[in-house]
């Protein structure tokens, strides 16, 4: 079944090729970005990137998914570095969370995805959508303060993502408007319908070209009043050599394996980790066009070894991540050969061509992420959730609005809490089918439909319905949908049988049917009471 889940890879290569060139692009900032809000060497970032894209890729069964380092676990990462005192031994915590998280893969802990709902998830593409162009708006015009990457509401420039926006115009840079503008003309033109005419545009993407421009623009404009300064460009650590790339490389201190605050730092970032990767995962397979279903438990085994391995050779930790996993989708990936080649591109250029990379415009990148921010929330998409009902589309706007002013994960759990209440409020609401103004008190016989699932949460509607059926009547209650019923409801129906006979009313229990044999109803109602009660004896025991 796996097997049929993919594409031939090679067969896609036309497609995968020119898609991982647009990933490298948007990843490179993104890994640094990253790198610096941890407090970690800029290196780490771009290791992490590699072996996202390589290591994890390669062993990933998500077609369209891409990992590197992620901006949820930058406030975790900065806070372990310094509790631990050392990256070297931040580095130890990252292999041993690896190895947790491939355990996790091994129990087949991956079915957490699932259980999220959908309204959910959308939210959090929406929300990461209108997150990324808020971000970007300030790098738009020349105002690289805050570093890229960050999806957090308050920022390390003693800003907030709603504030930042007016303190850009403290210092806008023409030169880098310039590049947005022009940037953003080549993105829409390329997406108009005519371009895909052109045998050119199937092969090279608009933001590959938007970033030739851009370096183009930001070359010619220096020594006038449109030049663009160092912290305006990427800023990729350059070596001398080949030997001091590899010098960039730092190892785990495994001298601190009996440290138990490693242990600590490890399982928090293997939780974490997985549970974004996890969530990202089902965001990506509803992005993905062919709608293939991706393997969780493998996703956990893949994300084990890619932390083990960045761990070993001094990256960040890495997770599946919706930006560059979307920006996939978007530039026309098919298989997860768009992921594992972005990685060699990331890896031949940070060894032998980073001075290329450092001059590409912070501004250019952000024209590249605006269009991606608008097509994970496009207007269309609140339109959609709308129609579905105030059920989905309060929890999707609820997760939208926790992502824009909290950051991603409390965004996502305040949106599930909603989602949940409004499950709990549903299932209180319906626990049975009863019209009162079509049985009271016209007929003699009314009838109570209950559902699949009746909990202690419908136990006042269940009470309230059962004390408006008056004297001289017969009551049907049908239980032979019912699934699962706690013993508080079956202890109000069984009060309301003794308590029937003296309003004279006639209570019928319709039968259920169980492995081919017919049950009473009433019968079952007994036993469970009777459990109930023995239950409550055995407590009363070992309280005296």
């Amino acid at each position: 079944m796996e097997a049929n889940n993919q594409l031939s890879i090679l067969k896609n290569l036309k497609s995968d090729f020119p898609a991982s060139i647009v990933v490298f692009l948007v990843a490179v900032p993104l890994c640094l970005g990253i790198a610096l809000a941890s407090g970690a060497p800029l290196f780490s970032g771009i290791i992490a990137g590699i072996v996202g894209g390589i290591v994890v890729g390669s062993l990933s069964g998500s077609p369209l998914g891409v990992s590197g380092p992620a901006a949820g676990l930058a406030v975790i990462v900065l806070t372990a570095i310094q509790d631990l005192g050392a990256f070297e031994i931040f580095l130890l915590a990252v292999v041993i969370a690896g190895i947790i998280q491939f355990i996790l893969g091994v129990l087949q802990a991956g079915i957490i995805g699932y259980y999220f709902p959908s309204s959910v998830i959308k939210g959090m593409l929406a929300g990461i959508g209108v997150i990324i162009f808020l971000k970007q708006i300030p790098h738009a015009f020349g105002y690289d303060k805050d570093y890229e990457g960050s999806f957090a509401f308050n920022q390390p420039d003693g800003h907030n993502t709603i504030s930042e926006l007016w303190h850009m115009f403290e210092a806008v840079t023409p030169g880098a408007i310039v590049v947005t503008t022009v940037s953003l003309f080549i993105l829409i033109l390329w997406e108009q319908k005519f371009m895909k005419k052109f045998t050119l545009t199937k092969f090279i993407q608009g933001p590959l070209v938007a970033v030739i421009v851009g370096i183009i623009l930001s070359i010619s404009f220096a020594g006038t009043s449109l030049a663009l300064a160092p912290e305006h460009l990427v800023a990729i650590p350059v070596a001398d050599s080949l030997s001091g790339f590899f010098s960039q490389f730092t190892f785990p201190d495994f001298s601190q394996i009996a440290n138990p605050k490693v242990y600590t730092v490890a399982m928090t970032l293997a939780v974490v980790a997985s549970l974004e990767t996890l969530l990202c995962l089902e965001a990506t397979d509803k992005l993905d066009p062919l709608k293939r279903v991706s393997p969780a438990n493998k996703e956990l085994r893949a994300q084990g070894i890619g932390n083990l391995v960045s761990g070993l050779i001094g990256g960040l930790p890495v997770t599946q991540v919706i930006v560059r996993s979307s920006t996939n989708i978007q530039s026309g990936g098919k298989t997860k050969m768009s992921a594992i080649l972005h990685g060699f591109i990331l890896l031949f250029c940070a060894m032998a061509i980073p001075f290329i990379l450092n001059m590409i415009p912070l501004a250019c990148l952000a024209a590249i992420l605006f269009v991606v921010g608008y097509k994970l929330a496009k207007p269309v998409l609140f339109k959609q959730m709308y129609r579905q009902g105030w059920s989905s589309f309060v929890p999707f706007m609820v997760t939208i609005l926790g992502i824009v002013f909290t950051d991603l994960l409390v965004g996502i759990g305040i949106g599930m809490v909603v989602a949940i209440m409004y499950i709990l409020y549903n299932n209180y609401k319906i626990p049975f089918l009863f019209e009162k103004d079509e049985h009271l008190p016209a007929v003699d016989t009314i009838r109570l439909e209950l559902s699949e699932d009746v909990t202690f949460l419908n136990k006042a509607n269940i009470q309230r319905a059962l004390n408006e059926i008056p004297a001289d009547t017969t009551v049907i209650i049908d239980a032979s949908k019912t699934i699962n019923m706690d013993v508080d409801v079956v202890e109000i129906i069984e009060d309301f049988m003794i308590h029937a006979k003296t309003l004279n009313i006639d209570v019928q229990l319709i039968e259920r049917k169980r492995k081919g044999k017919s049950v009473s109803q009433a019968k079952v109602f007994q036993d469970v009471l009777k459990q109930y009660r023995r239950e409550v004896l055995d407590r009363k025991e070992v309280l005296n």
